[in-house]
């Protein structure tokens, strides 16, 4: 047997444990018949599952779906995560922010002047705004931007980020900053302020204060030849169309190339990264903003990131239908009442997903995080059924 197959061997073997809960006992089984069926109904192809707990790894599970034009996971796998780079720059802020060099109240305008002339939608067209475009309005989106039509071809073609976000400046946002919450693009404006401050390009600012002391050797924003090989295939299931697509480029325009040579970093959703990875960013927020003695952020940073910026759905009739029991804060869920969401967790939970199935959250009082990691664009969703079985066990 090949030491390569015996890794990946290792690699994917679950912890075998059991735990007793409400007087019953529950083994991690739980977990990987979740992981299976997922296959099986077609809503993921191959799967993995990180959880931990009182500082250690207590089940780690890696799924194969050994279908045709799919690949085996592998601790070298690569994902697209999507929103959950989002977290990353939110946390980029918050080390400039910690430095005093940016306010939160701060007029986005301070930092890139175009933002200064911004045009708001009303019922007869569009008219200057009213109300300052804040910093606070990015992190907690309620600046009044969206995903726009053509926001990713526009990334596309712009030579780098300074190019895009003078794009974004001239787009009308749906509403008055401040007013309203609107998932959307806040991330990329947010980047280019990151590098505006720091003087640095946004990628080699993540690298400084993020990456390189968290070891997360292989998150970035674009991929090598050799990277590509890596990359696991996008498993497709809109109803209408099912597969495997290596590249990933769906119909309705929301891709992302990539390309070494592309300078418009999207701080919201275009960073790929592998399970190692994130598994040490998510150690980093359980741990209070430090990994292995060494700073990011304090934990009044993260409890900033964690308080109430904007209520849920349905209070704010933007935001997900699908976490209800939830409020919003700097661009991460926070579980605020269980019993509405219908979760046997705690309330606090924190953390976000990626719009290929990606998921991650915080649970600081049980000294848990728990990490999906998949590639899949599928109508089904599986976000609450994986929420329920870690807690079904842990």
């Amino acid at each position: 047997m090949k030491l390569s197959i015996i890794i990946l061997y290792l690699f994917s073997i679950p912890y075998l444990i059991s735990q007793e809960k409400d007087g019953q006992k529950y083994e991690t089984n739980v977990l990987v018949d979740f992981q299976k069926k997922l296959i099986k109904d077609e809503t993921t192809g191959s799967n993995e599952v990180v959880i931990f707990k009182d500082g250690k790894i207590v089940f780690h599970n890696i799924e194969n779906s050994l279908k045709k034009n799919d690949k085996p996971i592998t601790p070298k796998t690569i994902f697209p995560i999507w929103s959950m780079s989002k977290p990353i720059t939110v946390v980029a802020m918050l080390t400039l922010y910690e430095k005093g060099l940016i306010d939160f109240d701060d007029p986005v305008s301070k930092y890139i002047p175009s933002f200064s002339n911004l045009k708001c939608k009303g019922i007869n067209g569009t008219y200057k705004c009213e109300k300052e475009l804040k910093l606070i309005h990015l992190m907690n989106h309620r600046s009044g931007y969206k995903y726009y039509d053509g926001y990713y071809l526009d990334a596309f073609k712009s030579k780098d980020l300074e190019e895009l976000v003078r794009k974004i400046a001239d787009k009308p946002v749906d509403f008055e900053p401040g007013t309203k919450y609107l998932y959307g693009i806040n991330h990329s404006i947010l980047g280019r302020v990151v590098e505006v401050v720091s003087g640095m390009s946004f990628d080699k600012y993540l690298n400084k204060s993020i990456f390189i002391p968290l070891e997360m050797n292989n998150t970035k924003f674009y991929l090598t030849d050799h990277d590509r090989n890596l990359f696991q295939p996008l498993f497709i299931n809109n109803g209408s169309i099912k597969g495997f697509s290596q590249e990933g480029i769906t119909s309705v325009g929301d891709f992302i190339t990539y390309d070494i040579k592309n300078r418009a970093y999207l701080g919201g959703e275009g960073l790929v990264s592998t399970t190692k990875d994130f598994i040490n960013f998510s150690q980093m927020l359980l741990n209070n903003g430090t990994y292995k003695g060494r700073k990011i952020i304090s934990s009044e940073s993260i409890k900033l990131m964690t308080k109430k910026h904007s209520e849920g759905y349905p209070v704010e009739e933007n935001s997900f239908a699908n976490t209800v029991g939830f409020y919003n804060g700097f661009s991460i869920w926070v579980m605020e009442k269980p019993e509405v969401a219908g979760f046997d967790a705690p309330k606090g939970i924190y953390g976000h997903g990626g719009y290929q199935h990606t998921e991650f959250w915080i649970d600081p009082e049980n000294s848990l995080f728990a990490l999906f990691m998949t590639r899949a664009l599928s109508y089904k969703q599986h976000r609450e059924k994986f929420m329920k079985a870690v807690y079904l066990v842990f």
